[in-house]
């Protein structure tokens, strides 16, 4: 089992490292992309917290699970926000705004720790239930590559050299499979820790969704954007319905 997992965590970390060297390797990217990837994963990510991660922690932990979701949600702020200042998804859109090397470091830092509990959410949902795991890493996989296009465009912005952002891309990566090991080495992954795991997650992925991607994709202009959203919603419900009851622990 733990095989398994480590092949996902690693299938994830090489789309962050893709996501990078796409950007390592040609001056732009089509925002067009990007866009529909950050929106198919912020719908996605948002049914995964509320039809998936707040029902399942609460089932397991119950009246403990809303302060860890809060938690969750003020761990990944204080990193983003208030000790890099300013991050989100798609800053190579306007990569003009962050362009010192400080800033660069800071977005690396806040992205590392953002990858490390994608990785832990992946590893303890499988270990607990594989299909609930399996959809949690379809939802972290959708915007694994505009992470890495972001991570490497900042870099590049912050005027880096090419191979110092792809490593960076590389490391945000690490970070996953990291995250993947750390639970690993946890005597027992019971209830309890699941529980406190998805409520912590819930709160990480809904900062993910409601503050990192769908602010991206409002600035858009692009009509087809805002489908895309509940398009990712839908995705996930079916793959719930679909995945559930053929793949079990």
């Amino acid at each position: 089992m733990e095989l398994t997992i480590l092949i996902y965590g690693l299938l994830a970390a090489g789309a962050e490292i893709l996501g990078g060297s796409l950007v390592v390797l040609r001056k732009s990217w089509p925002a067009k992309i990007q866009e529909y990837l950050i929106a198919l994963s912020a719908g996605f990510i948002l049914a995964l917290v509320f039809l998936e991660l707040i029902p399942e922690s609460m089932n397991a932990i119950g009246g403990r699970a809303p302060l860890l979701m809060l938690a969750g949600y003020a761990f990944l702020h204080f990193f983003e926000h208030t000790v890099v200042g300013h991050l989100h998804f798609g800053e190579e859109t306007h990569s003009d705004i962050m362009v010192s090397r400080v800033a660069s470091y800071s977005t690396f830092g806040g992205l590392c720790v953002h990858a490390f509990f994608d990785g832990f959410a992946i590893s303890a949902g499988m270990q607990f239930d594989f299909s609930i795991g399996l959809l949690i890493f379809i939802a972290i996989l959708l915007h694994k590559i505009p992470e890495g296009l972001t991570i490497a465009s900042v870099m590049l912005a912050a005027d880096h050299r090419r191979r110092t952002a792809l490593l960076a891309s590389g490391a945000v990566g690490v970070a996953t499979v990291l995250g993947v090991v750390s639970v690993f080495v946890l005597a027992e992954v019971n209830e309890e820790i699941v529980g406190m795991a998805f409520a912590f997650s819930a709160g990480l992925s809904a900062y993910v969704g409601a503050s990192d991607l769908v602010p991206e994709i409002n600035h858009s202009r692009n009509r087809i954007i805002p489908v895309l959203v509940f398009a990712g919603m839908l995705l996930f419900y079916f793959g719930m319905l679909v995945i559930k009851p053929h793949v079990g622990n």
